[in-house]
């Protein structure tokens, strides 16, 4: 079991169309959503502050750093409604650690992000480079649904996101899952937000060739989000290429697997 406290995270929601995306691994399918004429697949990027993350046996041994995470919505093998988890980014000096506990590699990324609980007032900017950037700035506004699918009021589409008991991602050809001990109430504040940069984003998600990220769907910000999850692998499937992603992650923590940079030539996706 593991213990954490994120903070200050923004999440960033966008809508996809189904063929756009690659095939989760079986036994997941996606949670599609019919939206003018064709299916469309929810995809979020989270960018918060991890804290005090430790092992519920060890309280002690405890540490923090800032994490770009990027999932997509997918239902399981029970119909449940999970996340699929695709990448993590953080600092250098933690990845060794997280991929010696976790058995899975992390990629290192320069990060930097605001504590908007902290210094209030905004606008706020975030930033993420790895062989690609993004820069975001965001301020709070009143609630607001751009494109894409419907999913009911503010609050259905922030609960929508937010209120999955189960995340799944490939780690050595294995699915493991991670299950959330609770779903406590947060605050959510809503926010407007501006997203700029080079392809990071689509190339985290594996998107197909010249598909670029549309306008977002939804944007708000968590300032506190108390969690305890659990590991445990769950079945074996066939071994991913190499530029399926292997990654893993709690409702808003994470841990991911794989590179962008093992990808053979052919696979590599192209920026917007």
């Amino acid at each position: 079991m593991l213990r954490t406290t994120v903070r200050d995270c923004l999440y960033l929601n966008w809508a996809f169309p189904a063929e756009a995306l690659p095939p989760p691994p079986a036994p997941l399918r996606y949670q599609r959503h019919v939206w003018q004429g064709r299916d469309y697949v929810f995809a979020s990027a989270l960018l918060f502050h991890q804290d005090a993350l430790h092992f519920t046996a060890l309280p002690s041994l405890k540490f923090g750093y800032p994490q770009l995470n990027v999932r997509l919505y997918v239902l399981d093998d029970e119909g449940v409604p999970s996340a699929l988890f695709r990448r993590m980014l953080m600092p250098g000096w933690v990845a060794p650690g997280v991929r010696l506990i976790t058995h899975q590699p992390a990629a290192r990324a320069r990060l930097r992000f605001p504590h908007p609980s902290r210094n209030g007032g905004g606008p706020w900017r975030w930033s993420a480079e790895r062989k690609g950037r993004l820069e975001v700035r965001a301020w709070m506004g009143s609630p607001a649904v751009g494109e894409g699918p419907r999913l009911g009021s503010w609050e259905d589409s922030v609960r929508y996101f937010q209120e999955r008991p189960r995340g799944y991602a490939l780690a050595s050809g294995e699915l493991q899952r991670i299950s959330t001990a609770d779903h406590p109430a947060v605050t959510t504040w809503p926010m407007r937000a501006e997203v700029e940069g080079d392809g990071l984003l689509p190339r985290l998600l594996d998107l197909s060739p010249g598909t670029c990220l549309p306008g977002l769907h939804s944007a708000w910000l968590c300032p506190e989000i108390p969690i305890v999850f659990e590991l445990g692998f769950v079945l074996r499937v066939p071994a991913a290429p190499a530029a399926m992603p292997h990654p893993a992650a709690g409702r808003v923590v994470s841990f991911f697997r794989g590179d962008r940079e093992s990808a053979p030539p052919e696979r590599r996706r192209a920026s917007c």
